[in-house]
């Protein structure tokens, strides 16, 4: 006497619940960019054809403020004056080899500004990348 199973084991796969958490997967992924940005003060910066690849540890951004004011950060943090960029960069770049620094000033900004900062980076030994749009 045969004895028989009631239920048989389905070996077939469902790909819909494959597809449904891709599908949440990248509207996560498509939202968590957009939200990452990482130079968040408002600049207007120079175009030009030539873009590098070299990733900076920090930058340096100048805004101008009207009136022949600027306004100065490293990262984020406003520190006020050139000097205040020159005491920020040594603490955050302290122990780094080869430290990069991306320099963003606005189209307005005097040259006498941006040489400035760039004496700051050569005369402590880091290396500067001037940042433009594409």
């Amino acid at each position: 006497m045969a004895i028989k199973r009631g239920s048989k084991v389905d070996s077939s796969f469902s790909g819909s619940s494959m597809t449904d958490l891709m599908f949440l997967l990248l509207i996560f992924m498509i939202i968590a960019t957009t939200l990452i940005n990482p130079n968040a003060v408002k600049l207007m910066l120079p175009k030009s054809a030539n873009q590098l690849k070299d990733k900076a540890i920090t930058t340096v951004s100048i805004q101008d403020a009207g009136n022949g004011q600027y306004r100065y950060y490293v990262e984020l943090e406003n520190v006020g004056s050139r000097q205040g960029i020159e005491r920020a960069l040594q603490t955050r770049l302290a122990g780094q080899e080869e430290p990069t620094i991306s320099l963003h000033a606005d189209k307005t900004v005097e040259w006498d500004e941006i040489v400035q900062v760039m004496n700051i980076a050569k005369d402590n030994g880091y290396k500067l990348i001037a940042a433009t749009q594409p």
